[in-house]
């Protein structure tokens, strides 16, 4: 399955604004962070002819998008308008590096997400290929409704290399540094996918932590279940090596290390989805902070004698709208 929007963006050779900082035939163009937003980003800027540096204090595989569980999922991210739509722009790319390119770290799992009280289904739903209602037998105790879906898990310490290798066989450049201000970066032309960063480079308050704490287990539960209330959140999401079993959504938590505490918090909710788990089988665990905003932050702005198109504030989803709000980043080029 191959999504128009993505392949359309690839074959275009120019851009129709005449912004600064060209370099021969092409524009130049940093940008910043190297996160999946970043790297996904880049790919769509380097396939629409320009030339692009991305600078990044740090690469795989110590960004928070190397934690995430990356089960495509919108979560944790406004406005729903546009996240539904990069949402499902993401979808279809995902489905086409899976089947076309041949990526074998993207799988297509099962899920089924349980809600305390029927409502309507997402607006997302329409998009994918495998949505229904579950049946009332299929509903666990506890809970009176749900859905099942069938949707990309991305393996990301395999797509994490991938994305930069990508990258630079398109002939992007990476520099690792850090950056305070959009004036170090010496480009007119930026791209601003640096998440939690945006606090500083951009003194954005508004752009805070929630702190996710996962387990690994080397057991697989068949299908994935889900609750994904903030508040009770909880996710069992079957990969290829192992489950990753969560989790946690604390806003405004810094804090990196690993709690017991949390584990066993993690651990019981997700036995009252999956009777069967099996502590024994534990082989790991993780933390991230995923860089939330009240609403996902992407518009272009001009500063001074600078075009800066920001990407960030992602939230929970940034592996679920990365490509899609790359593909947005390239519109926003466009005009």
């Amino acid at each position: 399955m191959c999504h128009s929007s993505c392949g359309g963006l690839g074959d275009r050779k120019s851009l129709a604004s005449p912004a600064a900082g060209s370099h021969g035939d092409s524009m130049f163009c940093t940008v910043l962070g190297g996160g999946v937003s970043g790297l996904s980003t880049g790919i769509r800027l380097l396939e629409l002819g320009l030339e692009v540096r991305l600078v990044a204090e740090k690469m795989s595989p110590e960004t928070v998008s190397d934690t995430a569980a990356a089960w495509w999922y919108p979560f944790l991210v406004e406005p729903l308008i546009k996240t539904n739509r990069w949402s499902s722009e993401s979808f279809r790319e995902f489905v086409r590096l899976m089947d076309e390119v041949g990526l074998e770290f993207i799988t297509m799992r099962m899920g089924r997400e349980y809600l305390k009280r029927p409502g309507r289904a997402p607006g997302w739903s329409e998009s994918i290929d495998h949505f229904r209602i579950l049946e009332e037998h299929e509903v666990v105790d506890g809970y009176s409704f749900g859905w099942e879906i069938e949707a990309p898990v991305i393996e990301m310490a395999h797509y994490m290399p991938w994305l930069r290798s990508r990258f630079e066989s398109l002939g992007g450049a990476i520099e690792t540094r850090k950056v305070s201000s959009f004036g170090e970066l010496g480009s007119e032309l930026i791209v601003n996918c640096s998440g939690l960063g945006a606090r500083e480079i951009c003194q954005d308050e508004e752009v805070i932590p929630v702190r996710g704490q996962v387990v690994y287990i080397r057991q697989d539960p068949g299908f994935g279940r889900y609750d994904q209330r903030p508040e009770s959140l909880i996710y069992t999401i079957p990969r290829r090596d192992v489950t990753v079993l969560g989790g946690t959504a604390q806003k405004g938590d810094w804090a990196m290390e690993i709690r017991e505490e949390d584990e066993e918090d993690i651990l019981e909710k997700c036995e009252s989805l999956w009777p069967g788990l099996d502590r024994s089988k534990i082989v790991g665990r993780a933390v991230g902070l995923r860089p939330s905003r009240t609403e996902v932050r992407l518009e272009k702005e001009h500063v001074g004698d600078k075009v800066i198109v920001h990407n960030y504030g992602h939230g929970g989803a940034g592996v679920t709208l990365s490509w899609g709000c790359a593909d947005e980043v390239a519109r926003l080029m466009d005009r």
